[in-house]
């Protein structure tokens, strides 16, 4: 099944409510995207001679046009590879090489980068920036009926940074998109025709996968005007929307709840708010609780696994009474439906209720791999389970505790930063000798990126040199907000570098 079929069935059962909206404003109704994303497609398949499978990149900022330009894809049998548009243009040039992409859509903050990233890339993409005339040109032809797919037709293509310095593609099929729909009606939440999602979060990533539920049950999907995310913005668009719904980071939730509009906003409209990315503080969930009320979901998932493995339910949020109810509320919930949940050892052996160790799924969400990366598909999927490389506990009741994250991933905002990344740029400076990246907490980002850097020999190096390198390479939100020259990196017998000692360092130092 396709999943562009979820928009055709909700356009024909359900075409004069409203699909999308900017602000207050609603630009489309179901009909009118399905129609539009039906033109899309014919104009992909039939004059561009697009063939099924082929990969169109979509690197834009939250706009009106972001689903009927994937719906298009869909529609089309095509496989969409959506790009965080906060990143650099070097970073698209890779994506854009590695998928094979042969359009890219974007919009026009991000033209110039996007050509950038073309040339880069020696890429045969078109760019199309939506709102101008090649792309309203797009819509001008026949309307068609979306394409057969299989379950496992690649669908989306989720680039998830990785922790060798290059992001892998993982595959998503037109199967594991539908069984994380499925999964959000059964663990996370339900949704009416009169529920809104607000996206005030990257439509990349995690709130642009949560459009399938609302529109399979034609739901509004809304983008603020400002294109992101603003409290205030939020507290406006609930005085308009009854029922809103929304996916935020941690950190977001802490916002909003530290804004001066929370205490007078219209806590009755807002629905739900599914909150994920990043483990929240019990004191913070309780604090969002009591301004908010019992309103609160949580989800833990991966790219391989989108937004699917764990759930804490808002019933369990609510179960104060509960004897471990403390336990519950610091943990991620139980295994979501589809899914299976287990941890083993570093020999994949399963382990006992209570043990830490990785944390492994595997069910109908679990992608069938990574794009062009059979080595690393081997690794991540052998023994049939995803290996997450998180590190967690079961109790006897099936909830799960997240211990600790490997690999060192750094959490700022919600947005997945790998130190290694950023030490492989570090280290192309010539006269940075080493380097280690690590992430200090940080009171409204949950961590922020540091970097302990040790220079070659008699030579001296400045945070200035180091920063300009960063934001030549990579995107800005990833440079390290701190760094801190020492004369070397403490290391342990088999020469790896202690980053339990560097954290050590900044704690004793209050940095």
């Amino acid at each position: 099944m396709n999943i562009a079929q979820l928009l055709k069935r909700s356009a024909l059962s359900h075409g004069n409510r409203p699909a999308v909206a900017v602000g207050e404003q609603v630009t489309a109704d179901y009909a009118g995207l399905a129609r539009r994303a039906s033109k899309l497609a014919d104009h992909l398949r039939n004059r561009l001679s697009l063939l099924p499978g082929e990969r169109i990149a979509v690197a834009m900022k939250n706009c009106p046009q972001y689903l009927e330009v994937l719906y298009g894809i869909w529609w089309a049998g095509l496989a969409a590879v959506p790009m965080n548009a906060k990143l650099h243009a070097r970073e698209f040039a890779y994506m854009l090489s590695h998928s094979g992409a042969r359009l890219c859509f974007g919009t026009a903050d991000l033209e110039e980068s996007l050509s950038s990233a073309i040339d880069d890339a020696h890429s045969k993409a078109r760019l199309i920036v939506a709102g101008s005339p090649d792309y309203d040109a797009l819509f001008s032809g026949e309307e068609m009926a979306p394409l057969p797919a299989q379950l496992d037709d690649l669908a989306w293509l989720f680039y998830t940074s990785g922790t060798t310095g290059r992001p892998k593609g993982a595959m998503l099929s037109h199967g594991n998109l539908l069984a994380m729909t499925s999964c959000y009606f059964a663990d996370v939440d339900t949704v009416q025709p009169d529920d809104c999602l607000l996206h005030a979060a990257p439509m990349s990533h995690g709130v642009g996968l949560y459009n399938f539920p609302f529109v399979a049950q034609a739901g509004l999907n809304i983008v603020p005007e400002s294109g992101g995310y603003d409290p205030a913005e939020v507290f406006d668009l609930l005085e308009h929307y009854p029922r809103l719904c929304s996916f935020f980071a941690p950190t977001m939730v802490k916002r909003l709840i530290d804004h001066p509009g929370a205490q007078t906003a219209r806590h009755e409209n807002l629905k739900t708010i599914v909150y994920g990315g990043a483990p929240m503080y019990v004191a913070d969930l309780k604090r969002a609780m009591e301004v908010f009320g019992n309103r609160f979901v949580q989800i833990y998932g991966q790219g391989e696994s989108p937004m699917t493995i764990s759930s804490l339910t808002r019933a369990m949020h609510g179960e104060s009474a509960h004897p471990r109810y403390e336990a519950r509320l610091a943990s991620a919930g139980r295994a979501q439906t589809l899914v299976e949940l287990r941890i083993a050892d570093e020999d994949d052996h399963p382990l006992p209720t209570g043990d830490t160790g990785e944390i492994q799924v595997r069910g109908l969400s679990v992608m069938p791999g990574y794009w062009n990366d059979p080595a690393a598909t081997a690794k991540t999927l052998r023994g049939g389970w995803l290996h997450t490389g998180d590190v967690g506990s079961l109790d006897e009741e099936g909830f799960l505790t997240l211990k600790d994250r490997s690999k060192d991933v750094i959490i700022s905002g919600g947005t997945n930063i790998y130190p290694r990344e950023v030490e492989e740029v570090l280290l192309r400076h010539p006269r940075v000798k080493e380097c280690s990246v690590l992430g200090r907490p940080h009171a409204d980002w949950g961590e922020e990126v540091v970097a302990f850097v040790v220079a070659q020999a008699e030579s001296s190096l400045s945070e200035s040199e180091l920063d300009a390198l960063c934001l030549e390479e990579i995107a800005r939100f990833k440079r390290p907000k701190a760094y801190f020259f020492v004369d070397a990196l403490p290391k342990n017998n088999y020469g790896k570098i202690l980053k339990t000692s560097l954290r050590e360092m900044l704690a004793a130092e209050g940095a």
